[in-house]
């Protein structure tokens, strides 16, 4: 079988390959890019005769995989699959099995390091410190005391609020599906959004949770209150969320995802709003976490090899 790594997995490129040699040895002739390619044509000439591809958030869409003729299996090094043809893919038999897990960690610290910077006023102090300003204006506020709201109690859901009960914040849950966890309030979402002073998204981006944060919801958080978005961009209505900063009904927005991947065009509406401090999709993106995704990847193709798929999707 062929196997095609279509794009660069954030993994230096002897580690990459010898970790492929480790886990495949040479069951599969093996053909890696190091280049990314978001071209139909192109991604099509590069996947056209593999049986497997494995590719990270590539947009693989059905105009191109419906010139692959042979793929049978794509390992997804990235925990949602939003971006492959999944209807298609099911429909012509394609195997899908995904990295979950990988970045529970990377993404749960990230989500305290915006929070930390809402909170704190970073990026604000360091601006001063450069302009030969002082303190003023900058008092922050403190983690301890303040309730956290979490929409997503799955792994990542669970280690934040494993963080923010270090932190000394009382935390909020809401999942769609029933959860317990020790130490966290589950409640409804309105109540969540409501009481709590942080709310964290921590959800798959699906037909239910598209557009989940709208102008009513955002309409019931507190005026002082944080959004932290670090689960996928259209889960929240970037234009609503916006217009709430611009007046006054939300103090502050943390934002990692976006409609699109980065760079965004200019003229995006939370790059104009005050009090945002936006990343360009790095919460995952740690060489600890980006490493054992390439792990998880392999190993969903050996997986698939000796006949006991993994993390299917």
């Amino acid at each position: 079988m062929k196997l095609v790594i279509l794009e660069p997995l954030g993994v230096e490129k002897e580690k990459l390959l010898a970790l492929a040699e480790e886990k495949l040895k040479d069951r599969v002739e093996m053909v890696y890019y190091d280049t990314r390619v978001t071209d139909a044509d192109a991604l099509a000439e590069r996947a056209g005769d593999a049986d497997i591809v494995i590719l990270s958030n590539l947009p693989f869409r059905k105009e191109v995989m419906e010139r692959c003729l042979n793929l049978k299996m794509i390992s997804v090094a990235f925990t949602g699959v939003d971006h492959v043809d999944m209807d298609y893919c099911r429909e012509m038999g394609v195997l899908v099995s995904n990295c979950a897990g990988y970045s529970n960690t990377a993404v749960s610290e990230l989500v305290f390091g915006l929070a930390l910077s809402l909170y704190r006023h970073i990026i604000e102090c360091d601006r001063a410190v450069r302009s030969g300003k002082d303190k003023t204006g900058l008092t922050g506020l403190e983690l301890a005391g303040k309730t956290l709201g979490i929409i997503g109690m799955g792994a990542i859901g669970t280690r934040t609020a494993r963080l923010a009960q270090a932190f000394g914040c009382r935390v909020l849950g809401f999942n769609r599906s029933p959860r317990q966890i020790d130490g966290v309030r589950m409640t409804d979402l309105e109540t969540l959004l409501r009481e709590s002073d942080i709310v964290s998204l921590h959800v798959p981006l699906t037909e239910q949770t598209r557009g989940l944060i709208g102008e009513k919801e955002l309409n019931l958080m507190k005026p002082d209150a944080v959004l932290i978005n670090t689960a996928r961009g259209p889960v929240v209505d970037s234009a609503a969320l916006a217009e709430a900063l611009k007046e006054g009904r939300l103090a502050g927005a943390a934002v990692d995802v976006y409609e699109t991947e980065p760079p965004l065009p200019q003229d995006h509406p939370l790059l104009t709003a005050p009090h945002v401090v936006a990343t360009p999709h790095v919460a995952f993106a740690t060489k600890e976490a980006l490493y054992q995704r390439a792990v998880i990847a392999f190993d969903n193709v050996t997986g698939y090899l000796d006949g006991k798929p993994q993390n299917v999707m």
